[in-house]
């Protein structure tokens, strides 16, 4: 049947070849210009209008989802003058961002991974409880296969389902900052540019030694909308 369509598409193409021929002959220059690229601009249009719209699933396409996170800011000045006496931690899980303050400016300005739907991150007050340069957990880890090969990284076992033939390994997270006894923490993590944790706020791994150095156990973090 395929073939059929494009012999079928050739042979119209044949046939029209001499007309073709005849139009471009008779035509002005700049109308001939515009015969050639405006079907070419309508086609790129339609396309990108195709990506954006919905799929029949009434789901937004992936490149409408992830969204590049600005990359962190500090702010030497003010990180110099830092010490875990003087210090604090916002986090916005509208923004995807977390600060670290000294007094009220801003030493830091990162973007963080917090909690997916399923395990949302709670809001409120609190204070680092403890402090561990690495932290292992049953929650979090690898899924690896039989030969000890990660296939999926980074995940928790309290939101990620295990792929076929696959089992869990215990990773170490690095930086860790425990907030509560039900896993929420701050740690360094991977940013895939939306929420991906259970509960825990994830950090850059070249940020979250940053945070780590200047906070102590007792500092607050508050975490808002």
């Amino acid at each position: 049947m395929r073939h059929d369509s494009i012999a079928s598409g050739l042979d119209l193409k044949a046939n029209n070849a001499c007309f073709a021929r005849t139009i471009r002959a008779n035509v002005h220059p700049m109308h001939r210009f515009l015969f050639h690229v405006v079907p070419i601009v309508a086609l790129a249009l339609s396309a990108t209008a195709a990506e954006e719209q919905p799929s029949a699933s009434g789901l937004r396409p992936l490149s409408a989802v992830i969204v590049a996170q600005e990359p962190p800011k500090v702010v030497p000045r003010v990180l110099e003058s830092s010490t875990p006496e003087k210090t604090s931690i916002t986090i916005s899980l509208g923004r995807q961002r977390a600060c670290l303050l000294v007094g009220d400016e801003v030493a830091i300005d990162s973007p963080v991974s917090s909690g997916k739907p399923r395990g949302m991150t709670p809001k409120g007050d609190f204070t680092i409880l403890e402090k561990a340069a690495a932290q292992s957990s049953r929650f979090y880890g690898d899924y690896v296969d039989a030969a000890g090969n990660s296939v999926r990284p980074g995940v928790s076992t309290r939101i990620d389902p295990a792929p076929s033939g696959t089992t869990f390994r215990e990773v170490p997270v690095q930086y860790y900052l425990r907030l509560n006894d039900a896993g929420l923490a701050l740690h360094a993590g991977p940013l895939p540019g939306y929420p991906a944790a259970d509960i825990a706020v994830r950090l850059p791994v070249d940020i979250a030694p940053l945070f780590f150095q200047r906070v102590k156990v007792g500092t607050s973090v508050k975490i808002v909308d």
